[in-house]
Parts: C-alpha cells; sequence; structure tokens
C-alpha cells in the first residue's frame, strides 16, 4: 500500500485501519471532486437531467453554484441549486468565473436530493445553449516541479477524505463528550469560519507555500485569506495568539521540520469533528518527492485538553499548475445550501 494511502492514526497500525483505508481509496478513485461535507444527501442512484434559464452563478466559497429556474417533475417552474466544488478545484475542471451568467439557458446533469421536495442537486455536466459542455473531470496542466517546497499545493488525490472524526485517538472526556454528539452540519465553513493547523493543511483546499527569503516562508490557505508566517529564526518573539499560531522551522537534513504554538482555542482546530484549545502544540515535517510534484507531511499534535497522548495525523498534497491566488470570499448561503435546499 502507498504511503499517500494511510490514515490518520496513532500507534500500530492494524487490519481494522488498512480495510478501512482500502475502502476508502475505492470512494476516492471513482469520486475526486471534494467538498467541505460529504453531499450524504444526494441520491446517487437517482441522477436528474433538466433544462432551465440561469438566475445567479455564485463563484465563491466553499462552494460554486448556480441557480437556475426549471421544470419540476410536474411541470411548475421552480427554482434549483446545483452545488459543485470550491472555485480552485473548479478551475482545475476548466471552469472560470465567467463560465456562466444571469440569463444562460443551461441543460444539466447531477444526482438528486433524496427528498423529492427540495429541488438541489450536484452535477455531472452542464451544457449551454451554443454546445459548450463543462464538467467535473480534471484538466490537467503544465506542472513545474519544486525544488524548495514553494509552489501551489493542493491533497493528493489518492488521500482519503475526513469527514468523521477518529474512532481511535485518546480522547479526553471532554473530546468524548463532544464527538458523541459529532454532527456534520457543525463543521466551521459552515459558518465561514476557518481552522488554523494542522485542519487547515488537511482540508481539500489548495495552499501556497511561498519562500520569501532565508529568514521566513509564507504558507497561504487558498480562499481562506489566512495568510501564515513561518521564521527560520528559533528566537522571533511570538505576536498575539491566533488560530494560525507562531511557527518556527529548521532543517533536518532534507527535512522541513516547523514548530507551532502560541494558538488560541479553535473549533475543529485539530480535525474533523476535534477542537483544539490555547495548549495546542504542533510539530510538522515536510518532506519533498525526488520528482518535486509531492509534500509529505508529518504532524505530531499535542493538546491535553482534547488528547491523552499526541497524535501523529499523515497527509500529502499534490504540486499544482503555477497560477494567480484565487480570490472568492465565504457565503454563508454557498457554505448552508446542502442543508437547506436553496
Amino acid at each position: 500500500m502507498s504511503f499517500l494511502a494511510k490514515p490518520v492514526f496513532y500507534g500500530t497500525r492494524n487490519i481494522k485501519v488498512l480495510t478501512v483505508v482500502f475502502f476508502l481509496m475505492l470512494l476516492v478513485r471513482f469520486d475526486s471532486a471534494y467538498a467541505h461535507h460529504s453531499h450524504a444527501n444526494l441520491d446517487r442512484e437517482n441522477i436528474l437531467v433538466n433544462k432551465g434559464t440561469v438566475v445567479k452563478y455564485g463563484w465563491s466559497m466553499p462552494h460554486v453554484y448556480i441557480k437556475v429556474d426549471a421544470p419540476n417533475p410536474q411541470g411548475k417552474i421552480v427554482r434549483y441549486s446545483i452545488e459543485m466544488i470550491h472555485p480552485p478545484g473548479m478551475l482545475e475542471r476548466g471552469w472560470t468565473r465567467r463560465s456562466l451568467k444571469k440569463g444562460d439557458v443551461v441543460t444539466w446533469s447531477g444526482a438528486s436530493d433524496k427528498n423529492p421536495s427540495r429541488y438541489y442537486s450536484g452535477l455531472n455536466w452542464l451544457e449551454k445553449s451554443d454546445g459548450t459542455r463543462l464538467t467535473l473531470k480534471l484538466h490537467p496542466e503544465a506542472v513545474i516541479p519544486s525544488r524548495d517546497f514553494s509552489g501551489l499545493w493542493s491533497r493528493h488525490l489518492s488521500v482519503p477524505k475526513r469527514y468523521l472524526p477518529q474512532d481511535d485517538w485518546p480522547f479526553t472526556a471532554l473530546a468524548k463528550e463532544n464527538i458523541a454528539k459529532f454532527d456534520g452540519s457543525q463543521t466551521p465553513l459552515t459558518d465561514c469560519i476557518n481552522p488554523g493547523p494542522p485542519k487547515a493543511t488537511i482540508l481539500p483546499y489548495p495552499m501556497k507555500i511561498i519562500r520569501n527569503s532565508d529568514n521566513t516562508m509564507t504558507i497561504i490557505y487558498e480562499g481562506r485569506n489566512i495568510p501564515r508566517t513561518i521564521y527560520f529564526d528559533k528566537n522571533h518573539l511570538a505576536g498575539a495568539p491566533s488560530v494560525q499560531g507562531h511557527s518556527v522551522a529548521w532543517f533536518e537534513g532534507e527535512e522541513l521540520v516547523i514548530e507551532t504554538d502560541n494558538f488560541i482555542a479553535d473549533r475543529w482546530g485539530t480535525y474533523t469533528g476535534v477542537d483544539s484549545s490555547d495548549q495546542k502544540h504542533l510539530v510538522e515535517r515536510l518532506s519533498l518527492s525526488k520528482d518535486g510534484l509531492a509534500i509529505t507531511i508529518e504532524m505530531l499534535v499535542t493538546d491535553p485538553v482534547y488528547l491523552t497522548e499526541p497524535v501523529t495525523i499523515m497527509h500529502k498534497v499534490r504540486k499544482l499548475a503555477d497560477r494567480e491566488l484565487v480570490t472568492a470570499a465565504c457565503t454563508t448561503e454557498s457554505a448552508k445550501m446542502y442543508l437547506t435546499g436553496e
């Protein structure tokens, strides 16, 4: 089994974990589109094909969406909400903020909502009246290898999705109480709140690493407007506590090590369903692949408020084609669409 398929875990890997990972790998293989939620409300066996007029095209975080006036099964014109993925991911699939406009007549196909009274769907393909067809298939572009960790990166396509809390972490009583009440709709992204690392790093949205000089490096989490400065000076004084914390870095051979503390309490700041406290301590180890097209990230998290002992999160990102960063504001309309169906 390849390294990139390893799940989040601590301690000895066991057969149960490997079996779950294999299953998740199959899911990822057949569904490379990603979102901040699982789209469990969609019926993948009930594919809608419909035609209507675009009344709104929302190029926003965390999801691009389309509002279309089209007939329902009874022939009445209603307003459908079509939800896709985030703007950076849409760019990889050939879409731009100008792909559609109000008044365009479109035909689309996508999974229907399980609730027939909700006019909400996903999207497999969309065709405009001029014959232009848009899909969610990736459009490969020329990617320039990185030699120093710099560049634009996104979650590797074979990394399992993380829609649920881990069930084998050493949680404190407080964390167990929170997880017992876990509901995916509680994600801070639904309220356009962006957590800090390590959760910020394992989200499916791209991040850009910039080597400013020998003294600093910047990590910009795309679409979230929360740049993170890494100092190559262990004596650099920390500022006010924040969700990003205070990060210092050094090299151990070719491995980049980043140590971060000085956090504030952060909703889901460690993992899906796992909050973090101001006592969180994070050590990240980044290893660049020989071809310069991937980074393996090992994250050791300590937080005595929610964890009785440290845990290790394994992650991997792939190099994207260089481009300008996407600036798209988060809207609660987009973030909560899968909940409201509107």
